[in-house]
């Protein structure tokens, strides 16, 4: 006997599309993906992209979570808030006529990033990965800091760690004050050469990759290399000061790492959780509950059962109503 209704739960970033179909009272029972990111154009995120993809996947997947109909819908995507637009304008009469969803949630990935990892309550997420963005909320408004991407800022980010230990590896190559030779020797058997590097690293338009993917490096440098450390220290007091800027001041609200960079562990999250105490003496470290796809599924069920209270935000989670019967 199938389950009448339930909800519809996507995380859309650079990697592709991961997309759950639930129920309120079993939660998150069929999932799938897709390696395709969803394009962008001149109007931003690609509505019809997204659809395109979407479609296909959340037909099997209803079939497989034997759901009839969907009430809600729940969409975080990376670039929401500067790129999604179009989305916001599209996606949700779309969703209502192919799936007759009511209601749909768009939100920005830093807050399903948020909510996966601390749910509905007060406090602040630092997410990163190649890049890096910080969001806190007093559940009365959001705030992000930084997440401007590897030239203008992402600071702490993989990124941002790869090209300064590509920089001391440099500084190292030249015989300029501030080099590493673990660096120099490490980045020449990840890249050759490193007088090459430049036009190896220029030309490629997934240059922020490619920066971060020396992060774990440079990690790997820090136990006996006092450059390679306080490149993670200078990480650890940027990402502090991302997450001091969007933390509430008040109450003991709680503070949260997500995201893959924090899988290089101690040398990189010692140093933060030091200087998180430094900055947020009021605030508690937890470990992250989930992942943005978490933090989705949390906003879709909350959404079809009524219950949610995160604060409304245009380009950060904006609520509206589809037209499906």
């Amino acid at each position: 006997m199938t389950d009448p209704s339930g909800f519809l739960a996507v995380d859309s970033g650079g990697s592709g599309l991961r997309v759950v179909v639930g129920t309120v009272g079993r939660g998150a029972t069929a999932r799938r993906e897709s390696r395709e990111p969803v394009r962008t154009g001149d109007r931003g995120i690609d509505p019809g992209h997204f659809m395109e993809q979407l479609v296909p996947m959340v037909r099997a997947l209803m079939a497989e979570a034997g759901v009839d109909r969907l009430d809600a819908a729940a969409v975080g995507a990376a670039g929401m808030a500067s790129l999604g637009d179009a989305l916001r304008a599209e996606l949700p009469d779309a969703l209502g006529r192919e799936f007759g969803i009511g209601r749909v949630a768009l939100a920005a990935d830093a807050v399903t990033a948020y909510v996966g990892a601390l749910g509905s309550r007060p406090g602040a997420v630092v997410a990163a990965g190649t890049g890096l963005i910080a969001i806190g909320t007093d559940l009365a408004n959001w705030r992000r800091a930084d997440g401007w991407g590897h030239l203008l800022g992402d600071c702490g980010s993989g990124a941002w760690i790869g090209r300064a230990g590509l920089e001391a590896a440099l500084r190292a190559y030249d015989g300029r004050p501030g080099g590493s030779a673990g660096l120099l020797a490490s980045a020449e058997e990840l890249f050759g050469p490193v007088r090459s590097l430049p036009g190896k690293l220029y030309p490629r338009p997934d240059r922020p990759a490619v920066l971060a993917s020396f992060a774990p490096r440079v990690a790997a440098c820090a136990d006996g290399d006092p450059v390679a450390a306080d490149i993670l220290r200078a990480a650890a007091r940027h990402m502090a000061d991302s997450a001091a800027a969007v933390c509430p001041t008040t109450g003991e609200p709680q503070v949260a790492l997500t995201g893959g960079l924090f899988k290089m562990g101690d040398p990189l999250v010692v140093p933060l959780q030091e200087e998180l105490a430094k900055r947020l003496p009021t605030a508690r470290t937890v470990p992250a509950a989930g992942d943005p796809l978490d933090g989705s599924v949390r906003i879709a069920t909350d959404l079809a059962t009524d219950a949610l209270t995160l604060p409304s935000d245009e380009a950060m989670l904006c609520v509206v109503n589809g037209k499906g019967d």
